[in-house]
């Protein structure tokens, strides 16, 4: 058909289109809108260069620039017409020879003051041209102001809202909606007393009629007091999770600035968007940092940090407790912070989240290990026993660094040996096995490591020997004898502390025991030795001859700086008697230890040259030996 014919050019030239300005086909069987054209800077430059490029050469008036002393020889030619003088440029018409069209020039103006005269001569037609200044200056600085401002106005948008030169005040807090906490207690293991603490928290957000109903008031504050990395900020966190409420989280240093007025400026507006939020909790993380006691400083003067803190107790007097707008804070250091915080009616209740038991460390391996390939030989008991004191940080970092050690070695699973080498690494250090010692020197370790332990399986309390090693460690370690401990403890007998001091002095008498000579392997034991030593004499009263008297000097009040501290209580003749006992102590253990050694010298011997060849030694090896040798 004729349509067809003519219709076909009018597609290829609309699929051309679309090609060069990426526009997509239209879809059959759509909704029927046109599509959406996907557009490119790159199009829009080279239109613009293809526009620029024919204005210049087809659209634009053709202008030829001749030199001064050309015009000049035009003009006694008679050859120019309708010239205009500038104070710098000379235009004009040059009428064209032989049918040639005329064209017009451009000429740069120079001092020559006989051009009128000779424009008068040969009767050439000119005028004059005054361009006005004005709008050039006014230009030369409106654009530099308006590049600034664009500059300006595009850098506040990178800050994002909140950010600018007037919200200093603003409140840095984040804020986590209902959905976006994501924390519940079933998160939270090793801490069960203080997750009932804060189970009655939950139910003071969620049911807060159920108390008020019978006179009852919804307490202020809690603060969460406990060493680092015990699960604080995440157990508020769980809090707020399980009420299903916003949470503010912000740390005590953020309120606090350069400017003055600043922090109690963002405490106000921090309590105001909770107002506004409630229910919801507001969690203040290290409260150290804003809450310290006032009338500390030595200088005097009402600073910026008391100026925060006076504003932090105004708002929390003034906080109605039927608003449903509890107030968290952690801290690890409570005896520096103002009693004023601490009083009845701003943080009522302070719950202690202290490190977990073996139950608790247990449960904390499991919470950590469940997106972990663990091997059938790995026993979470066990490895909680192998680490007392160790708090939910230190375990989350054991499972992450064995899980890391046994892809390393592309393991399937992390097996008992990878986490045997992440405790070791965690307590102890990154294992140097390519640091050289010479023969001696490894000798000495050798020797050094199996007093401690030999040590450490003669005497009674002491704990047992779980593995000796004499590869470097850490930074100064060039050997270890680790212990495991059978259960954890609260309180140490007088008995008990003596038979560690033996064991801190086991590598020091085999090295004199063995080579007559003595090294600066033993530093580390010997303070750990006196520390214990001067406890027992001036803490614990455990010296028959200073009798039921402790002579520890006090604690440091928050109050006071540390040059008002007070001194010892006590004379220079009872000082020159705690030197004594403690130097015996450290003596009669020294005695004892070197009639052990002297008993178990074959073992001693045996022992430091099976770790000399094979660098570990298990703990159970080292029964076996000891049981033979009886």
């Amino acid at each position: 058909m004729p349509s067809d014919g003519k219709k076909e050019p009018q597609e290829n030239l609309k699929e051309k289109l679309r090609a060069f300005f990426g526009a997509q086909p239209p879809q059959k069987g759509g909704s029927g809108l046109p599509p959406r054209a996907h557009f490119s800077i790159w199009y829009f430059l080279m239109v613009l260069f293809l526009f620029s490029y024919m204005q210049q050469y087809y659209l634009s008036r053709k202008v030829e620039t001749i030199s001064y002393s050309q015009f000049k020889q035009y003009v006694a030619e008679g050859s120019l017409s309708d010239l205009t003088i500038s104070p710098d440029t000379i235009t004009g018409t040059l009428r064209g020879k032989d049918k040639k069209p005329d064209e017009e020039f451009i000429t740069v103006r120079v001092d020559d003051p006989g051009l009128v005269t000779d424009l008068d001569a040969h009767k050439v037609g000119y005028s004059g041209h005054y361009e006005s200044k004005f709008l050039s200056s006014v230009l030369s600085w409106v654009i530099p102001m308006g590049i600034f401002f664009l500059i300006w106005r595009f850098a506040m948008k990178k800050m994002g809202p909140g950010m600018g030169v007037m919200s200093f005040g603003k409140s840095k807090a984040k804020v986590f909606a209902e959905s976006e906490t994501k924390v519940s207690f079933a998160d939270v293991a090793g801490i069960d007393e203080a997750k009932e603490e804060l189970q009655e928290v939950v139910e003071f957000l969620s049911t807060p009629g159920k108390f008020q109903r019978l006179g009852g008031r919804i307490p202020k504050g809690v603060l969460l007091v406990g060493p680092p990395g015990t699960g604080k900020t995440l157990l508020s966190r769980a809090v707020a999770g399980e009420a299903k409420v916003p949470f503010f989280s912000i740390s005590g240093s953020e309120f606090v600035e350069m400017f003055v007025g600043v922090g109690a400026a963002r405490v106000r507006d921090l309590f105001a968007q909770a107002t506004i939020q409630a229910p919801c909790i507001i969690f203040i993380d290290e409260l150290d940092a804003l809450g310290k006691a006032r009338g500390a400083n030595v200088m005097g003067g009402h600073d910026e940090q008391e100026q925060t803190l006076n504003q932090l107790l105004v708002e929390m007097d003034g906080f109605e407790t039927n608003k449903g707008v509890i107030i968290m804070a952690a801290t690890n250091r409570p005896e520096v912070l103002d009693p004023a915080l601490l009083r009845p009616g701003r943080f009522d209740r302070q719950v202690v989240v202290d490190r977990p038991d073996i139950n608790g460390r247990e449960a904390i391996l499991k919470i950590h290990s469940r997106n972990v390939l663990l091997a059938p030989d790995v026993d979470l008991r066990e490895i909680a026993g192998r680490t007392p004191g160790f708090v939910g940080a230190d375990l989350a970092n054991i499972i992450n660094e064995a899980a890391l050690l046994a892809a390393r070695k592309d393991k399937e699973t992390v097996a008992a040996v990878d986490f045997d080498e992440a405790i070791d690494r965690v307590v102890g250090g990154l294992q140097k096995k390519g640091r050289m010692m010479n023969p001696l020197e490894k000798e000495i370790v050798a020797f050094h490591e199996s007093g401690h332990a030999i040590v450490a399986e003669s005497v009674e309390h002491a704990d047992p020997v779980h593995k000796i090693s004499v590869i470097p460690r850490g930074t100064a370690a060039l050997g270890y004898t680790q212990q495991q401990p059978t259960e954890d403890r609260y309180l140490m007998t007088r008995s008990e502390l003596l038979d560690r001091l033996a064991v801190l002095l086991g590598g020091r008498v085999a090295e004199e025991l063995v080579f007559g000579e003595i090294s600066t392997g033993a530093q580390n034991d010997l303070q750990r030795a006196t520390d214990i030593a001067r406890s027992m004499v001036t803490e614990y009263g455990m010296s028959d001859r200073l009798g039921l008297v402790t002579y520890q000097r006090a604690r440091q009040s928050a109050l006071l700086p540390a040059v008002f501290a007070p001194g010892k209580d006590y004379s220079e003749e009872k000082a020159g008697q705690i030197d004594e006992e403690v130097a015996r102590f450290v003596e009669e253990a020294h005695q004892r230890v070197q009639q052990i050694l002297s008993d178990h010298r074959t073992v001693l011997d045996e022992l430091a040259a099976l770790l000399s060849q094979k660098e570990m030694v298990t703990g159970s090896e080292l029964r076996k030996m000891m049981g033979n040798a009886k």
